[in-house]
């Protein structure tokens, strides 16, 4: 039997076919959430689905249109008939599981922020518009904007083999997930960041697990950058200043086109180690520069800009106003993480691992994060990467023998803590906004 998992981000979508018998993805295939015409974060679509009823029931629909194109795409690659999938499994954060289902979204846009459901739920195909009667399970969602992504990503990580595994090479079978290199059975102080949009974020303490949600903004995924797109063909995935030359890596060894997440964090670690990028944020003018790296120090629509890459047809850059876009992120992202140490008790040097999740692209390092001033130094030693930390959970529950049973446990052990209007989450973003002075 054949099985479709899908991980519902805000900025992107990712989807896979497994086949349930030998527990193996056979296809895995992505693409930017088409719901962005209406805003690039959760609020601004909640808002949206709250003024216009019409709005609300034409994103329901294009998201289940585009996820079915994108299981249609499965299907062609792998040969498998749609009618031979007999299950889906869908984890998105709270609000675009409600998007999806066509729910109204007002007790998700106003405090205490609750979803209309915390369980999971069971629906046939046809309760998404899809033909055939495959049996759909929607994630659980803990509450406020934890949603069903955050309880995937910790499904499809926990209760790792020991040791240094090398990526890729998991067994599905054996219910390790592939992609996770050097994993190891989570401590009892382990963190796990998954920096997209939602920025949701997950401190397991024992049985308790504590969760929440800072709005980062798409900028870790490419959104929002003026330059940015997903890690697909054509996106810059490593940008390097080596001496006054700037060496680029692009995904599929093609013309760039764009500049993914990942590769945006990376350039900003490059600008600060360079001397090019202050630590307040302001790229410096050209002629501060005394090396030949000055040439790339342009003005560009009425801003200071980073030449990363220009041929005849393509100037792509990385701009001051794309510069702040990161710092709004990663300041979210850090004070997120205080507001956890401090309802936990748990003190960010008690940690004994920190996973990490996101569609930024095929590697993040974690020595990046310690130099843009996300992490603490500590937790670079520690840190482990996944690219797909919640749609390997999904493909995981689709393996389980339990229906699910064993997602909806993990879920009951959530404790979520909301961040508007936490005095201490205001206080730490601001804190937290500038780089490093050191790094």
């Amino acid at each position: 039997m054949y099985a479709l998992a899908i991980d519902l981000g805000t900025t992107t979508l990712a989807a896979s076919i497994v086949d349930t018998t030998t527990g193996k993805r056979l296809a895995m295939t992505g693409c930017m959430n088409p719901q962005r015409k209406f805003g690039s974060d959760v609020v601004s679509r909640l808002d949206a689905a709250i003024h216009s009823e019409g709005v609300l029931l034409e994103m329901s629909g294009m998201i289940r249109s585009e996820l079915f194109k994108l299981a249609q795409e499965l299907c062609r690659t792998t040969g498998i008939d749609w009618n031979n999938v007999k299950q889906a499994a869908i984890a998105g954060n709270p609000a675009m599981q409600h998007l999806l289902l066509g729910l109204p979204v007002k007790s998700l846009a106003f405090p205490p922020y609750r979803p209309l459901f915390t369980t999971g739920k069971k629906i046939k195909a046809a309760g998404l518009d899809w033909p055939g009667d495959a049996d759909i399970y929607i994630f659980p969602m803990p509450g406020g904007f934890v949603g069903g992504d955050t309880v995937a990503f910790l499904f499809g990580t926990r209760d790792q083999g020991h040791g240094n595994k090398e990526a890729g090479t998991g067994d599905r079978g054996s219910g390790k997930v592939k992609g996770l290199s050097g994993s190891r059975v989570p401590g009892p102080a382990s963190l796990y960041l998954d920096m997209g949009t939602n920025g949701e974020m997950a401190l397991l303490d024992g049985e308790t697990i504590w969760a929440t949600s800072a709005a980062a903004g798409p900028a870790f995924e490419g959104g929002n950058l003026s330059c940015g797109m997903a890690a697909l063909p054509g996106a810059i995935s490593s940008v390097r200043i080596e001496g006054e030359r700037v060496k680029l890596t692009v995904l599929s060894n093609v013309t760039p086109i764009g500049i993914c997440g990942s590769a945006a964090i990376e350039t900003v670690t490059e600008l600060l180690r360079c001397g090019l990028l202050e630590p307040d944020g302001r790229l410096r003018n050209a002629g501060e520069i005394t090396t030949n790296l000055a040439t790339r120090l342009i003005r560009h629509n009425s801003e200071n800009a980073f030449v990363i890459y220009r041929d005849a047809k393509h100037l792509l850059t990385l701009t001051q106003g794309d510069i702040r876009q990161i710092q709004l992120a990663k300041g979210a992202i850090r004070a997120g993480m205080e507001v956890l140490f401090e309802r936990s008790g748990i003190s960010v040097q008690a940690l004994q691992q920190v996973v990490l999740t996101g569609s930024f692209g095929a590697v993040l390092r974690p020595d990046w994060l310690k130099t843009v001033g996300v992490f603490e130094k500590n937790m670079v030693n520690i840190s482990l990467f996944t690219p797909e930390g919640a749609l390997n959970g999904v493909e995981k529950s689709l393996l389980a023998e339990e229906c699910f049973e064993s997602v909806e446990r993990l879920s009951e052990r959530f404790r979520v803590v909301p961040l508007s209007g936490t005095p201490l989450f205001e206080e730490m973003f601001l804190k937290h906004i500038d780089f490093p002075d050191k790094y």
